[in-house]
């Protein structure tokens, strides 16, 4: 407090024509002599950002210059992991473009898939939930992929597995989704991996450690 009355005292001797506007010089009220010095200290911290891109201004769902590469990449590799924005909504952008080539989907979760290769190429069992007195039944449902094939339209390219958290599965599965369209030759694979900034993809291939000629 000391400090700030002698500083006042100051301005009260000087001449008028000599002092700068009150309002200019910012002087917090902490009754430190060292204030203004932390302030400033702290402003030039403040002014260290991220470093943006012209995307990140015009929206990156609207830009689409990387769509042909997106739809030669699916046709070459067949089996592809994506990294979605965390908002979501971008990947979108790029499954519609793969249903305007002709494509149907088949969009799975992975959690609650069990073991992927009995779901979509077995007749695999499920138990319906009992009431505590009625026998514990078992039910089986078709092959998810083979029964979507068998019910696409003569005029469709072909089925594409969308599966979304596949981030949970293990290496084995996701080596197992990674092979499927060498099993099914009209079958792509579409696999959500994890987050990024921006929507990015790679071979699932590669991501599943596996040899690209496998």
């Amino acid at each position: 407090m000391g400090c700030c009355r002698a500083l006042c005292v100051q301005h009260a001797i000087t001449p008028p024509s000599q002092l700068e506007p009150f309002s200019s010089r910012r002087i917090p009220r902490t009754g430190n002599c060292y204030s203004l010095k932390r302030a400033s200290s702290s402003s030039r911290r403040r002014v260290q950002g991220v470093r943006c891109e012209i995307g990140d201004f015009i929206g990156g769902d609207l830009v689409k210059l990387d769509i042909g590469r997106w739809l030669a990449d699916v046709e070459e590799h067949k089996a592809i992991a994506i990294y979605t924005p965390h908002e979501g909504g971008y990947e979108g952008r790029y499954l519609n473009r793969l249903r305007y080539q002709g494509y149907y989907f088949l969009d799975l979760s992975a959690r609650g898939l069990g073991d992927p290769e009995t779901t979509l190429l077995k007749p695999y069992p499920v138990c319906p939930a009992h009431l505590g007195k009625q026998p514990i039944a078992r039910w089986y449902y078709p092959p998810e992929v083979d029964y979507r094939l068998a019910a696409l339209p003569p005029d469709a390219k072909g089925l594409v597995v969308w599966v979304i958290e596949a981030k949970v599965l293990s290496k084995s599965e996701l080596q197992f989704l990674a092979l499927l369209p060498s099993l099914r030759p009209n079958v792509r694979v579409i696999a959500e991996c994890g987050n990024w900034r921006k929507f990015m993809w790679k071979p699932l291939k590669e991501i599943a450690s596996l040899a690209p000629d496998q």
